[in-house]
């Protein structure tokens, strides 16, 4: 096999739940390929430098090996290897994430009926 779709290999190795998930992640420009934005049927390779942004954090790694098909988590950990910055970066951010809801005290009771609507009509859902 000498290339595969990116969007089914981001699947296969466990970026987006769905294909459809990666191929509208490719569309929105979430993933690039050696420093290009990627579409959804451009072609990965071994060896290929991928940065791939998901609700998981950004991701910078480098294609080991190609599948199609999606397997377990420990197979899917095998076809890539993430490089140290992206790491250190993300262990960061999830620190900050963390401190920063650590600041904000705990609400002393639910919301009531009424506060929801407010929620709801101050977030715009």
């Amino acid at each position: 096999m000498n290339g595969v779709r990116i969007d089914k290999w981001l699947w296969a190795a466990r970026f987006f739940k769905t294909r459809a998930l990666a191929s509208k992640a490719c569309e929105l420009g979430r993933v690039q390929s050696n420093g290009v934005l990627a579409k959804a049927a451009r072609e990965v390779r071994v060896g290929d430098a991928l940065q791939v942004r998901n609700e998981a954090g950004d991701f910078v790694i480098e294609v080991l090996t190609l599948s199609e098909v999606r397997g377990p988590a420990a197979v899917a950990q095998a076809l890539y290897r993430e490089t140290e910055d992206s790491k250190q970066a993300r262990a960061k951010a999830a620190e900050e994430r963390k401190a920063m809801f650590a600041s904000q005290p705990a609400p002393s009771r639910r919301p009531t009926k009424r506060d929801r609507r407010l929620i709801h009509k101050f977030s715009g859902e």
